[in-house]
Formats: structure tokens, sequence, C-alpha cells
């Protein structure tokens, strides 16, 4: 994992989504246009938190998020998605 210089404000997290599925476990091979966005990623940022709340998750946790949560962006050719972490669901 290489070092980011973006700093997410308050509560927000900046997650890179594990890349999606490419095969079922059958052994099928998923189309591009079939595959689902994937709602796993790793945490690569972490903010301040609130001074009500500090946050609970961190740099390098594994995550599962909705599968429409957060703002997609491109940071130096990588993808990432930035998110409140009320939206994450789960550590894995």
């Amino acid at each position: 994992m290489s070092k980011i210089s973006i700093k997410p404000l308050a509560d927000r997290v900046l997650i890179e989504p594990l890349p999606a599925e490419t095969t079922t476990a059958s052994g099928l091979i998923i189309p591009d246009s079939a595959k689902e966005k994937q709602q796993k990623g790793t945490v690569v940022a972490v903010g301040n938190g609130t001074k009500d709340a500090p946050l609970t998750v961190k740099v390098g946790d594994t995550v599962l998020y909705g599968k429409y949560a957060g703002t997609e962006i491109v940071f130096e050719g990588t993808d990432y998605l930035i998110m409140k972490e009320a939206d994450i669901l789960a550590i894995v």
C-alpha cells in the first residue's frame, strides 16, 4: 500500500475498492457487462472524527459498504471511494 496524500475531513474515510470477481465459485468466467460493483474495500486514509464520535475504522482495515455508498474519485490513476464512516456496514 502506497502513501497517499489525500486526508479525509471529520468522519470521512477513503477506501480503495477490491477488484471485482472475474469467475464464479464453480469456475465460470463473468463477462465485463455482467460484473457487479464491488462492495468490499481497504481503508487507505481516515479523517480525525468528530468531537462527539471518534472513528472506529483504521488504515488497513477491510470493510463492507453499501452498494451505492460514497463518492467515486480518481486520484493519480487509481479509483477510490470517499464516504462517511456511517456508510460502512462492517469490518471484515
